[in-house]
């Protein structure tokens, strides 16, 4: 692949952008890029994999699945390029990938070996910036959920679990799920848990299928008066 078409690949991904032209043509002619393709319905990443390189989807989308411990239900999001798989996993206690992916068309990744990764975070100062920020939003986020705003009503505790089990609050999400289970996740009865979804159905902000939740825009149910 041209230089020139890895110097525009890679400012769709955050990680690279604020980096110079020069720093990007360093990166571009010098660092060690893997080239996958990956054709609709075939795997992308499995869960428990090692995550020995970086995987950045340049063209395509992909379905993630992502489960409980107990794999008593999971979530389904679609994601379109440009989208970078779990950057956290190449380093820390876990090096593990947590969701599993499906190519759900015809697909196209860079990918950049760990090793490489380690250079980039030493020679480019904002490459490495770019990592920190990453991280730190994500710790952010995650420290600051227990101190939000305790759910007034079974059916905001609901939209609650929906967006705190999702990797993107956006989009189109399918919830495989138990009515039972959804029950005990928002400590509500079964019934009072299926009045509440219905009702959120009728508003046209989810679709109700037996042990299946579609919710076709996220955003549009987070942001729905209740």
């Amino acid at each position: 692949m041209a230089i020139l078409q890895i110097y525009d690949q890679l400012l769709q991904f955050p990680l690279f952008q604020g980096m110079s032209r020069d720093d990007l043509e360093i990166v571009a002619g010098h660092i060690r890029f893997g080239f996958v393709k990956i054709p609709a319905g075939k795997p992308v990443v499995k869960e428990g994999e090692p995550c020995s390189r970086l995987m950045l989807l340049t063209n395509g989308s992909v379905t993630v699945d992502t489960f409980a411990d107990d794999r008593a239900y999971r979530v389904t999001e679609r994601m379109s390029a440009p989208y970078m798989f779990q950057p956290e996993a190449a380093f820390g206690y876990h090096q593990r990938y947590t969701h599993e992916v499906v190519a759900s068309t015809d697909t196209n990744l860079l990918t950049i070996d760990k090793e490489e990764i380690v250079r980039l975070l030493e020679d480019f100062l904002v490459f490495r910036l770019n990592f920190v920020n990453i991280y730190a939003t994500q710790i952010q986020k995650l420290t600051r959920q227990s101190w939000r705003k305790c759910p007034q009503s079974l059916t905001e505790r609901i939209i609650r679990f929906f967006a705190q089990h999702c990797i993107h609050p956006a989009g189109a999400k399918t919830f495989y799920i138990l009515m039972t289970r959804l029950a005990d996740e928002v400590n509500d009865s079964r019934l009072d848990v299926s009045r509440a979804l219905n009702k959120l159905q009728d508003k046209g902000l989810l679709t109700l299928h037996r042990g299946r939740i579609e919710i076709p825009r996220m955003e549009q149910l987070l942001m729905s008066p209740l």
